[in-house]
């Protein structure tokens, strides 16, 4: 069981924004005050992430754009963590930041930093 300080932290982990090889980035955020599934901190693995801010337009995320008027001034509400791996792979993979556990990347699911 974690202490109330561990929690603390937990709950307001921010995860570093994720800069792909071609230059494109974007955040992706799970726990208690994100759009993520399960909608809590430290989850064991996260089926749905919310991403905000893209550097660039991305037609994969459209659907789930919450001001689609603004596609790079936004956030992407629920995203499933496997399409998050399909961006990133779109991108040419990942050259820095970190994906919250259940985002797969390269056949790999865990909580990475790059």
């Amino acid at each position: 069981m974690l202490s109330n300080e561990e929690q603390s932290q937990y709950s307001n982990r921010h995860y570093k924004r994720i800069v792909c090889k071609d230059g494109f980035s974007f955040s992706c955020q799970a726990g208690q005050h994100s759009y993520s599934t399960p909608r809590k901190f430290n989850a064991d693995s996260y089926t749905h992430v919310e991403l905000g801010f893209p550097s660039d337009p991305e037609s994969l995320l459209m659907p789930f754009a919450e001001d689609n008027t603004r596609p790079t001034e936004t956030v992407y509400a629920w995203v499933p963590s496997d399409l998050v791996r399909h961006l990133i792979d779109k991108h040419g993979g990942i050259t820095e930041g970190e994906v919250p556990k259940g985002v797969p990347v390269y056949g790999v699911t865990h909580p990475k930093q790059f």
